[in-house]
């Protein structure tokens, strides 16, 4: 894993501007060249890439050589331009689109997490692309699947249910298999926020935060935040500082980064013409949080509106068009990495904290306090909006001296005491 860096990296998840993710399908590398100039031109360090599990791996055992080659050329596109690649393996969910290869659905319907034979060919094509990028020095590691955990689970209309048991057994498989194919790597899995703020979601907060070289953490205000709050709401602006700050609770490593890996700006929630101001306000307040690994905006482009059937939101999330011109938010992002080149992350520590009692820290049962409209997520930030800056502590930790210090923590407080 690498060392945390001295600033935070900056980044932004790739979409093409040609045919958006199924630009796989009819892969074109100057088009791909293109968008990674206009992306560098932002200032961004790093991106995000997302191959379609079906057009990579069609049939269990035929993971296809020129697709991976297209991969491979893609990173090295991307380092020609100073930007180093992660890549999510399991596509799986993309704006909500489903995409699982035929060999697990309809006559072949097994189960993606628990089916032996399912798994077993995960492992081989998530090692497989591993290996193909592990001598790229540009290749910062692989995320097992973009927001995978929606499937397991509801509200999705046909889920694979699984337990939490199963869910962290799956999680350590996909982890490892990752690892054998780059050893050393920064590999990791990310989920949606279920995973923090649905009860009996079998993918937990404390596999999210144990589990693999960093937290990942997607924030979208779009969950009920935006509409509870407004656009402009302490809770809205700081909703991917209270994600961070919510994963640091169950870290066991008091060092562990955490990546905000996907955080946006979703209209009609946050119009258009305030874009900019939200964008530079959600950064300024996670980068507030410690041990922030970097920030990865979604998305670098528009989605084209020759394409159909996207949410409304889905088609303004970029920091450029799809005419690769630079948007308020795009312009917004470049201001912030020049303003953090030359200077040192170093937050403050958060020295009070609120408690957190999900019922057990290993299932966490009781998990909808902490989300939109819950008692521990509005205590969160009303004490926010006083100017406190809470961090989070678990309930096992209230009493722990040693844990506390550790933190930096010298006061605590439950969500029946916040005024």
């Amino acid at each position: 894993m690498p060392e945390s860096p001295r600033s935070p990296r900056f980044g932004a998840n790739y979409t093409p501007t040609q045919g958006w993710f199924h630009h796989w399908l009819d892969f074109d590398l100057d088009a791909v060249r293109a968008d990674l100039d206009s992306i560098a031109g932002l200032g961004l360090d790093h991106i995000r890439v997302f191959p379609l599990w079906p057009l990579f791996q069609p049939n269990r055992t035929l993971i296809r050589p020129r697709a991976v080659e297209q991969l491979v050329a893609l990173a090295d596109a991307a380092a020609e331009r100073g930007l180093d690649v992660n890549v999510d393996g399991l596509q799986g969910h993309l704006s909500s689109f489903d995409f699982l290869p035929a060999w697990t659905q309809t006559w072949h319907r097994r189960n993606i997490f628990a089916d032996p034979e399912v798994v077993s060919g995960q492992e081989e094509y998530l090692r497989t692309l591993a290996a193909a990028l592990a001598d790229r020095p540009n290749f910062l590691g692989m995320t097992v699947g973009n927001e995978i955990n929606q499937f397991s689970h509801d509200p999705h209309p046909d889920p694979d249910r699984i337990s939490h048991e199963q869910a962290a057994s799956w999680l350590e498989r996909m982890i490892a298999a990752c690892e054998a194919g780059a050893p050393g790597k920064f590999h990791l899995h990310a989920e949606y926020d279920a995973a923090w703020y649905q009860d009996a979601h079998p993918f937990t907060p404390a596999q999210a935060a144990r589990i693999g070289a960093a937290t990942a953490v997607h924030s979208w205000v779009f969950n009920g935040t935006a509409q509870r709050h407004g656009r402009t709401g302490v809770a809205t602006e700081h909703h991917a500082a209270y994600m961070i700050e919510l994963a640091r609770a169950w870290h066991t490593d008091p060092a562990r980064p955490v990546w905000l890996q996907e955080v946006g700006a979703p209209a009609p929630h946050i119009p258009a013409e305030h874009a900019a101001h939200f964008t530079e306000r959600t950064i300024a307040n996670a980068l507030d949080c410690a041990d922030v690994w970097g920030v990865t905006w979604w998305c670098s482009h528009d989605v084209a509106r020759e394409l159909a059937d996207f949410p409304e939101l889905e088609y303004s999330l970029g920091l450029l068009t799809n005419e690769r011109e630079v948007k308020p938010a795009g312009q917004a992002i470049a201001r912030i990495v020049e303003e953090w080149r030359d200077r040192e992350y170093a937050p403050a520590p958060r020295t009070t904290a609120l408690v957190l009692d999900t019922g057990d820290t290993v299932a966490s049962p009781q998990r909808e306090l902490c989300g939109p409209g819950g008692a521990f997520f509005e205590a969160w930030h009303r004490l926010t909006a006083q100017g406190v800056r809470p961090a989070v502590v678990l309930a096992e930790h209230e009493h722990d001296k040693e844990h506390l210090a550790a933190r930096g923590i010298t006061a605590t407080a439950t969500p029946s005491e916040v005024d």
